[in-house]
């Protein structure tokens, strides 16, 4: 234990570079923005920074603000901006941080650098994380605070410190305001500081507790104060649970696991498999014979808890798992599977402590091997499934988002105005190189309003970018039948499987 430093200092380096050699490889192999939730959360920054109407008003709701802060330094720059690095760029450190934290907590935990050593490269090893971790996603930045959140309170238990319980609950905070997950963790970690306080028992709990609940009452607040609606994130129309409302509406079947437990853990461990690989689902089994021993019960419960709230999610149709051996051959968030990654980690780095401590180093070297097998065996990204999912799921979009965004690039001059929606649309702009300040979107109250509300009085873009059928195809053409601009359909780009892009330009 007497290198503890040196060893965090080479964990960091071995960190950064993989890392960095990912992060460079997904984004000169064009993967950077597949996810169209990275595409979003890339130009959520970017609207804050470049926008009609820039300011904090464009955080949005539903999405979580963390990763979006964390990106405003970068996404300013048109080069970062354009190739997504910008978003990227914060994951990948947060990724950093994760393995870092997850290293630190495990050394001091068992007592042992080999633990530390085989967990951590059980983690970072793992391709459909150093995946993610290379693209704007959030899944890194809230495992930065959660890791972090599992240091402190290993920490506590051997310091008492009020540093360490501020240390936990800043890091909870930081969890809480990146994944809706680290909202369910804050009780139970609440109640781990009034059981492992040995002095004021009531006060450490508390201090926790308010501090970490700082990030959902913030959230609701922002909600309270954009949307009138504390909850616009959970019912509004933009929410997940309005979204599947209205699709059961059209008669769309209900997601599997909906009020099903069998059904969702048949979903849910599936992906997880693929997800997390047979190496390290047989390492985290053997492990928990080194957990029981080394009694490491806490942090085990602790990373158990992401898991349980997403089993926990689709049984009650909040978010459903889509995996193709199960559903028509769809894939649809696999990667909340991977939440189970840290608790394999663990047990699997508890592996070690089955052997005698001269022998442990070279059982946490087999233990990454064996993590690590299924991916040297199956090297091809198509059986990283996450990368497979936002590959196959993106393809069509990707392909009219190039089409529309030559012919802007082509046509667009400075300064003419493109009235559009930023969602799905917004790549377009942003791969024509065309700033978010010369579009008129949903962002930019109350323009936005009027111009959807009477386009005759106040339409005065030259361009509209739509998809057909949407709140600005409809504009346009109530735009016309009511005697103000006219506009006539210049460009329409069908793809099998896709919405139709339209782009009108004004006569």
């Amino acid at each position: 234990m007497k290198y503890a430093r040196f060893e965090i200092v080479l964990a960091f380096l071995l960190l950064a570079g993989l890392s960095t050699a990912a992060t460079n490889y997904v984004n000169q192999s064009g993967w950077t923005l597949f996810y169209g939730d990275a595409e979003s959360h890339l130009n959520i920054a970017r609207r804050i920074v470049d926008s009609r109407t820039p300011g904090y008003d464009q955080l949005g709701t539903v999405w979580l603000p963390l990763l979006h802060v964390l990106a405003l330094p970068l996404v300013r720059d048109d080069a970062w901006w354009r190739s997504g690095m910008a978003g990227a760029v914060p994951s990948s450190a947060c990724f950093v941080l994760a393995g870092i934290f997850l290293f630190a907590g495990m050394r001091r935990a068992a007592k042992s650098s080999a633990v530390a050593w085989a967990a951590l490269g059980l983690f970072a090893l793992n391709p459909n994380l150093l995946y993610l971790q290379s693209t704007p996603m959030m899944e890194p930045v809230f495992l930065a605070g959660f890791m972090a959140l599992l240091y402190f309170t290993i920490l506590f238990r051997d310091t008492q410190s009020i540093a360490a319980v501020i240390g936990a609950a800043v890091a909870s905070m930081a969890a809480s305001l990146s994944r809706y997950d680290g909202w369910f963790v804050i009780p139970f970690v609440t109640l781990y500081f009034l059981f492992a306080a040995r002095r004021r028992k009531l006060a450490m709990a508390g201090i926790f507790g308010i501090i970490a609940a700082l990030g959902p009452l913030y959230w609701l607040g922002h909600n309270w104060w954009l949307y009138n609606n504390p909850l616009e994130f959970y019912n509004g129309p933009y929410s997940p649970k309005a979204i599947y409302q209205r699709a059961l509406a059209q008669k769309m079947d209900p997601y599997p696991g909906d009020g099903d437990w069998r059904k969702a853990w048949l979903f849910f461990r599936t992906a997880a498999w693929m997800c997390t690989g047979w190496g390290a689902m047989i390492a985290g089994a053997a492990g928990l014979f080194g957990v029981i021993r080394q009694r490491l019960l806490w942090p085990v419960f602790l990373v158990s808890l992401p898991p349980v709230f997403y089993l926990w999610s689709m049984h009650a149709g909040q978010i459903p798992i889509f995996v193709p051996q199960l559903w028509f051959g769809s894939y649809y968030n696999t990667r909340y599977a991977l939440s189970v990654l840290p608790l394999l980690a663990i047990a699997g780095g508890c592996v070690a402590l089955l052997a005698g401590e001269k022998l442990r180093p070279f059982v946490a070297i087999a233990v990454v091997v064996l993590g690590a097998a299924p991916w040297l065996i199956h090297r091809s990204p198509n059986d990283w499934i996450c990368w497979k999912e936002s590959q196959v799921n993106s393809e069509t979009r990707r392909a009219w988002t190039s089409d529309a965004a030559r012919f802007l690039k082509s046509e667009y001059r400075p300064g003419e105005g493109i009235f559009t929606s930023l969602g799905d649309l917004a790549g377009i702009l942003r791969e024509a190189g065309i700033p978010f300040r010369e579009a008129l979107q949903e962002g930019n109250e109350p323009a936005w309003m009027a111009a959807t509300t009477r386009p005759d009085l106040f339409l005065h873009e030259e361009w509209a970018v739509a998809i057909s059928g949407d709140p600005v195809a409809t504009a346009v053409q109530r735009a016309t039948f009511k005697n103000g601009p006219r506009y006539h359909l210049v460009r329409a780009f069908m793809r099998k499987g896709a919405p139709v892009i339209e782009i009108y330009k004004r006569d």
